[in-house]
């Protein structure tokens, strides 16, 4: 009995999951980011992504106000110790693609082409696409025969274990800035030690002048 009350469980929530993922209009999807290009400066945007991750990215400039003459922007993308990953400049659209090396903070900047600069500011679409969001589903059904609930399902579980792979890194992050906060603490501690210790010696040794200066001044 505990066992088909349980399968029906599983049931009812399998049955909820595809009636979400089924119907766009329940679910919202993000299509894209829209950024303001400043007619001078730069406008960036930052991700803190773990290590081998691969990431996927469409940006594309869109002018209402004049269609046929759109101006051109540049790009960068860096990764966190610096290095260039991607640079693109004089273009209206582009993309970029790559698989994380290192651990933390990646930036993509957008700035509007000298040659180009208005008043007016530009709107930038960005579509930037992390770990399971780059996977072609279509793709991966038809090379393993995989359809219906079966290809939910297996959809599922890359999402599980992305968020449980994002848990991990999350734990070990804050296990290094523990580390590292305890490590500080107790430097500062021997800093306020060896601070209260010199102001003893430096008072000690000032009662000690002063005793001698009154001494031989022979004030006491």
């Amino acid at each position: 009995m505990a066992r088909d009350f349980i399968s029906g469980a599983r049931l009812w929530t399998l049955f909820l999951f595809l009636c979400l993922t089924g119907h766009n209009n329940l679910v919202p999807v993000v299509e894209a980011i829209w950024l303001t290009i400043p007619s001078s400066g730069t406008k960036c945007v930052s991700e803190e992504i773990q290590n081998n991750v691969v990431v996927l990215a469409d940006y594309y400039v869109i002018d209402e106000t004049n269609p046929a003459h759109i101006p051109t922007i540049s790009a960068r993308v860096t990764s966190p110790y610096g290095n260039n990953l991607h640079h693109n400049e004089n273009v209206t659209n582009g993309q970029f693609a790559f698989t994380t090396s290192e651990a933390g903070n990646y930036l993509a900047c957008f700035w509007m082409d000298s040659s180009h600069q208005q008043d007016a500011n530009l709107t930038l679409g960005l579509d930037w696409k992390i770990g399971v969001a780059t996977r072609d589903w279509e793709s991966v059904a038809k090379k393993e025969k995989i359809e219906g609930v079966e290809l939910v399902l297996r959809r599922l579980e890359a999402v599980v274990q992305s968020i449980h792979d994002n848990l991990i890194y999350l734990k070990n992050r804050e296990a290094d800035m523990r580390e590292v906060s305890e490590r500080t603490n107790a430097r500062v501690a021997w800093f306020s030690i060896m601070s209260l210790g010199v102001c003893i010696v430096a008072s000690v040794l000032q009662l000690w002048h002063l005793k001698h200066f009154f001494q031989k001044k022979k004030l006491i």
